[in-house]
């Protein structure tokens, strides 16, 4: 099936896709960098390479994290990161509907490899950036 994917282009701070929105909503899910990685077969260090990306991309934190001590370590969208991750979500949704009759279009005049499904479907990674 034809998808639109969106990917945010912040200048000179690199990209904001599909991976990092994933790795945002995991943290605020999971409470911890380490399990929203696990959760996406990314390694801590990767996991933690986007998050400081994203940090660094912005005035303001986007995840704040603890070292862990009696309470237990973690992490967590600030109030900021929450702002953004709704915003880039509602932009997405807003694009996907706007999209859908022309890749409804776009998926009804695609050639078809002889298992059925689109050329370019074994080519969808959905962590790219």
């Amino acid at each position: 099936m034809t998808n639109l994917i969106v990917r945010i282009d912040l200048g000179t701070h690199g990209r904001l896709g599909p991976g990092k929105l994933q790795l945002l909503q995991k943290i605020d899910e999971l409470g911890s960098i380490s399990a929203a990685g696990r959760s996406m077969k990314m390694s801590y260090r990767q996991a933690w390479a986007l998050i400081d990306q994203l940090n660094h991309a912005f005035k303001e934190p986007v995840v704040v994290s603890q070292t862990g001590g009696k309470s237990g370590g973690g992490a967590h969208l600030t109030d900021f990161g929450r702002l953004l991750l709704t915003h880039c979500n509602t932009m997405i949704g807003m694009a996907k509907k706007t999209a859908q009759p022309h890749l409804e279009f776009l998926d009804a005049v695609l050639l078809r490899d002889p298992s059925g499904q689109h050329e370019t479907e074994a080519d969808d990674d959905p962590l790219q950036e």
